[in-house]
């Protein structure tokens, strides 16, 4: 009876551990706390009502943000507690970490900086961003988006669950190669959640891949041709269309795995006809395009940043839309690359390094745009142009690293090294982080309506390119000397230990980087009177800044009429309209998508415990939800013309006073030391409040 309950859930599953009940005390301390805060300011209903049911794509945008910044810190945590076991462990000294603990730990970082940090900062941006680039009020389905978002949390949950119930993560590497992900060598749970938290997660991305596409196809404003779509749009396009491409590849691996681990198939074993080989090739048919799924929406951050900061049309539009889809294409073609010794052969293993060598093409085409429209122009440094030099300088170096190992000779000698770890990290980092860090910087004003504390932004930009140098340099370094990744221990007379301790210097002044950017945000909010900006703070082009900061749910009033490709630069050079407004049909909110990724949740963890009633009661309780959804009518409803201009009445009232100019205000930007003064001083008036 107690099998049929609860599985393989027993007391054993209790975090027993120093690490497993560390992170159960934290993370438990954490929720109560938000818990008080929120009890205490009597937001509960504010926060059901306003935000956790909504289908407005900015606030599911904003949600994006608050969870990927969460598992940023979450992230760079194991990764400087991976880089502090190097450092350590050498000769007779272990370090502070057991070998399985360091290999559940690399595991962990790997899932979360690539699934809840990347996926989150970029389906942010696309959800706040690209609706209002392309005039549109909505997404296709503000439902599917939501969904989309609650199954992204659930597969975050997962993630985590580990420091709950069960005390082991997966062990196996972040793909979770097999068969060392089968039950003969990881018999435990941890596979189980590394498995279900990307199933859960990856069917939101297909979902809102799909909406995404929908939309940019379908609700463009009148006027606004494929050729005149904004570049973060075509980015975001490009990048959609590979994830709907490859993303179903990703669930139907998982499955199969799923199957062998559950059920006992032998898919992915080494016996009874199973091809663990065949896996691979699988997962890196997702694996490689999933990189660049990440890398196309940042392409498109630094063309919209390039052409505002230097003032100028982007030098070739055409050419930078050919070159994205040339990425997207060739990024489908490659994925083999990552396991040239397997043996596949000289004629397959050219193949795919020439491939590899040929994706350069395009990307060369949109570098060579960038730098031909900053020629002869006077460039306005401020931190999102900023991102975008350090992103130059570091793709740059990690595309000539990337051609190195392209060559199937030279990758056999690298081939599991430091070297390509340091390789994927300056394409990830340097690439797809700093354009996140770029995005969110430049359209900040337009989610707050206040610029970011533009000299602590600065600090924080210095320590992210001199962190990410100190940390990845010397690991190339040490791969060309022989050191293989996931290595938790290594001899004394190798020589390796003082670049493991650069590393980890390198990698706390990120820490302290990914503070600031904290520090950055408090500060803003301190400064807010200062700070508060119009929506146009940075003379921008596209139609994202033609709105308010902070716009309403329905984006815009009046649709707009598109002429150009620069559309907002076009509007603005001719002489204002008389504004007529018309009734607006609106989503209502809903608590579907949180109820279906509970549900999808439930299952997940029945199926990680064996709990087989619980998953049953969990999908019929999934497409009880859907049904019910489905046969709802009440899912819309009528602004009316009168309401809209009441409301934009109001909104123009109140930022009329706000037209500041960026550069009148830079010295009001308070520095670190004033930062501390200002957060003491409220500290010691809170205490004396209380006495």
């Amino acid at each position: 009876m107690k099998e049929l309950l609860l599985g393989k859930l027993d007391k054993n599953a209790l975090p027993h551990e120093w690490f497993t009940i560390g992170g159960s005390v934290t993370f438990i301390l954490m929720f109560l706390a938000v818990v008080a805060f929120i009890t205490y300011k009597k937001r509960w209903r504010w926060l059901w009502d306003e935000w956790l049911t909504s289908v407005d794509p900015k606030k599911i945008g904003i949600m994006y943000f608050i969870v990927g910044g969460f598992m940023l810190l979450r992230g760079a945590l194991d990764a400087v507690m991976i880089w502090l076991q190097q450092s350590l462990s050498a000769g007779s000294s272990h370090g502070y970490l057991s070998a399985d603990h360091f290999q559940q730990i690399f595991t962990a970082h790997g899932n979360i900086m690539v699934f809840f940090v990347a996926m989150a900062f970029i389906f942010g941006l696309i959800n706040y961003i690209v609706p209002l680039q392309i005039g549109a009020r909505d997404l296709a389905s503000p439902f599917l988006n939501t969904l989309g978002f609650w199954l992204f949390v659930a597969g975050v949950v997962m993630v985590n669950m580990f420091f709950f119930l069960g005390g082991e993560y997966a062990a196996t590497g972040w793909l979770a190669v097999a068969p060392l992900s089968g039950t003969q060598f990881s018999p435990g749970v941890g596979v189980d959640y590394w498995l279900w938290s990307l199933q859960i997660s990856g069917i939101g991305t297909t979902l809102g891949a799909i909406n995404f596409i929908v939309t940019i196809l379908k609700m463009r404003a009148p006027g606004m041709s494929l050729k005149k779509m904004p570049l973060f749009t075509w980015g975001s396009l490009c990048s959609m269309v590979m994830a709907v491409t490859v993303f179903p590849l990703l669930t139907a691996t998982l499955f199969l795995l799923f199957l062998d681990r559950h059920f006992g198939s032998h898919f992915f074993t080494t016996d009874l006809g199973g091809n663990a080989m065949m896996y691979t090739n699988l997962v890196w048919m997702w694996g490689h395009p999933e990189v660049y799924i990440l890398m196309l929406p940042a392409f498109g951050v630094y063309s919209e940043i390039v052409s505002t900061f230097t003032r100028k049309k982007i030098a070739s539009y055409a050419s930078n839309v050919i070159g994205m889809i040339g990425v997207s294409a060739f990024a489908l073609l490659v994925w083999l690359h990552h396991f040239f010794t397997m043996g596949s052969g000289a004629d397959i293993n050219a193949f795919f390094g020439l491939m590899t060598m040929v994706i350069a093409v395009p990307t060369t085409m949109l570098f060579i745009n960038w730098l031909v429209t900053m020629y002869r122009s006077k460039i306005l440094f401020k931190t999102p142009m900023l991102w975008f030099l350090g992103f130059v300088g570091t793709f740059s170096f990690g595309g000539m690293t990337g051609v190195i190992l392209a060559m199937p000779p030279a990758d056999f000698q690298l081939h599991n090294s430091l070297f390509l770890v340091a390789h994927f990290h300056t394409m990830t980092i340097g690439g797809v982080l700093f354009g996140a860090l770029a995005g969110i910087s430049y359209w900040f004003p337009k989610m707050t309506g206040l610029r970011l504390n533009e000299r602590i932004g600065r600090y924080a930009y210095w320590c992210w390119v001199s962190g990410f140098a100190l940390a990845f340099v010397p690991l190339y370094i040490l791969g060309l000397m022989g050191a293989t990744r996931r290595l938790d221990h290594y001899e004394s007379s190798t020589g390796w230990q003082p670049f493991f301790i650069v590393a980890l210097l390198g990698g706390i002044l990120i820490m302290v980087a990914i503070v600031l950017q904290v520090v950055q945000v408090i500060a803003t909010i301190i400064q807010r009177k200062q700070l508060a900006v119009s929506g146009d703070p940075w003379n921008g082009r596209t139609l994202e800044w033609s709105t308010a900061p902070v716009p309403p749910a329905y984006n815009f009033a009046v649709i707009p009429e598109v002429t150009g490709s620069d559309a907002y630069w076009d509007i603005k050079q001719q002489a204002s309209k008389k504004v007529v407004y018309e009734d607006i049909l609106m989503p209502r909110n809903t608590a579907s998508g949180i109820y279906i990724s509970a549900f999808a949740f439930l299952t997940g963890f029945a199926f990680v415990w064996h709990i087989n009633w619980l998953a049953i009661v969990s999908i019929i309780g999934i497409i009880a939800v859907i049904v019910s959804r489905n046969f709802d009518e009440n899912t819309e409803y009528v602004l009316s013309a009168k309401e809209v201009e009441k409301i934009e009445t109001e909104r123009n009232k109140e930022f009329a006073s706000k037209q500041h100019d960026i550069k009148k205000y830079e010295d009001a930007d308070m520095g670190l030391i004033e930062f501390i003064r200002v957060v003491l001083n409220w500290a010691l008036k809170t205490v004396r409040l209380k006495k």
